[in-house]
């Protein structure tokens, strides 16, 4: 047999070849896809991530905490008295803030000097903070008159009641406006100001200045 001249060779080796290759980039197009789709299904319906920019829940939670917001938690049980939880925030639903919960929907809540009173009982609230000297302290935040918080809404609170824009100053929060509850932190820096980007990068950045991590809080669960 006598091939033309300057004709190409296809063999069927080859052809099964380039299948293979199209075959291969095919199924790594599909995986890229499924992860990504995947990714955003988790990120909308199930867990999120989030990073404490301030020192309003402190000590329970530290600037530069990195957080894992479970968003399924309230599908199966109601939000609790003592629950950590993100929330759009009500003045501005661009923020997400995240307090403790501290009254729920039907109870009778009272603030007197710096205590905390449901249905006429004292709260005990060992998570709760008052870190500056009380020739500084407001009276205002630590004094509220007897309210009912009406159905479908909840009293929120910083652990750090002195540093804590809550529900003393801007009123109830709708039950609609939660996000989910902070479950577990997953990663920690001692600054927040690392280079801002992508948050892999900056786990990198801090993983390569170990001076910068707080080791013995990753995978601490909150209560």
């Amino acid at each position: 047999m006598v091939r033309p001249k300057g004709a190409s060779t296809v063999t069927p080796r080859s052809v099964d070849l380039q299948r293979r290759s199209r075959s291969v980039w095919r199924e790594y197009a599909e995986a890229l896809i499924i992860a990504v789709l995947l990714a955003l299904t988790i990120r909308t319906f199930v867990v999120q991530a989030f990073v404490i920019p301030s020192g309003s829940m402190l000590p329970t939670l530290r600037i530069g905490d990195y957080l894992l917001v479970n968003k399924l938690v309230y599908l199966f049980r109601p939000i609790r008295r003592g629950d950590i939880v993100v929330f759009k925030f009500p003045q501005d639903e661009t923020r997400d803030f995240i307090k403790r919960v501290v009254g729920l929907p039907g109870e009778t809540l009272e603030i007197r000097d710096r205590q905390v009173f449901i249905d006429g009982k004292p709260l005990h609230e060992p998570y709760a903070v008052y870190s500056e000297p009380p020739l500084l302290r407001s009276p205002t935040p630590y004094h509220l008159a007897p309210m009912v918080i009406p159905p479908g809404h909840l009293f929120m609170m910083g652990d750090n009641r002195d540093n804590s824009l809550d529900s003393r100053s801007w009123g109830l929060l709708k039950e609609s406006k939660v996000v989910g509850e902070a479950s577990m932190i997953y990663f920690s820096v001692r600054r927040a100001d690392i280079p801002s980007g992508a948050l892999l990068s900056r786990i990198l950045y801090a993983t390569f200045h170990p001076s910068l991590m707080r080791w013995d809080r990753i995978g601490h669960l909150l209560r």
